[in-house]
């Protein structure tokens, strides 16, 4: 019975995330079948239903070359990797994400409050950022790189 009542909670969580995500209102909106349409099963998981791929699974978080991070779901570009770092997660993490990239917005998933970060664009899941990153922010922003492509060449400052 106990099992059940925990399972049941889980569930209307995830299903007034779904009701949240589906509610606001972004730039570029598509039907979940033209989200299945363009994204692999994996990044749908995590762009579109908030999922988290494995640590240490995306070839991003030892991504050392200077560019900038682009979102999977739209192309808009997210993070430069002037502000990477090796937060030793097993996810790409960053201090700060570029001007008017991201929005934020409470996640009170899995019996906790975190903040989400997602695409200020499309409203793609990207991760969650956290305050135990470096200076000069004190941000973590964790980021799934199944949420992202990396671009190589010019960085936030235009230097590449």
């Amino acid at each position: 019975m106990r099992r059940r009542g925990v399972l049941a909670g889980l569930a209307a969580t995830l299903a007034w995330r779904g009701r949240a995500r589906a509610e606001a209102r972004f730039e570029i909106t598509r039907s979940p079948e033209e989200w299945r349409s363009r994204l692999t099963r994996a990044e749908y998981k995590v762009l579109r239903e908030a999922g988290t791929e494995r640590a240490f699974s995306s070839p991003l978080d030892k991504e050392k070359r200077a560019g900038l991070f682009h979102c999977k779901g739209c192309d808009l570009p997210l993070y430069s990797s002037e502000a990477k770092f090796d937060s030793g997660t097993g996810w790409p993490s960053f201090y700060e994400a570029l001007p008017d990239a991201v929005g934020l917005r409470a996640d009170r998933s899995f019996f906790m409050t975190r903040t989400e970060c997602h695409c200020r664009r499309c409203g793609s899941h990207m991760g969650h950022v956290f305050d135990d990153g470096p200076p000069p922010t004190g941000k973590r922003h964790c980021i799934n790189g199944i949420a992202l492509h990396f671009v190589p060449g010019k960085t936030a400052q235009g230097q590449g």
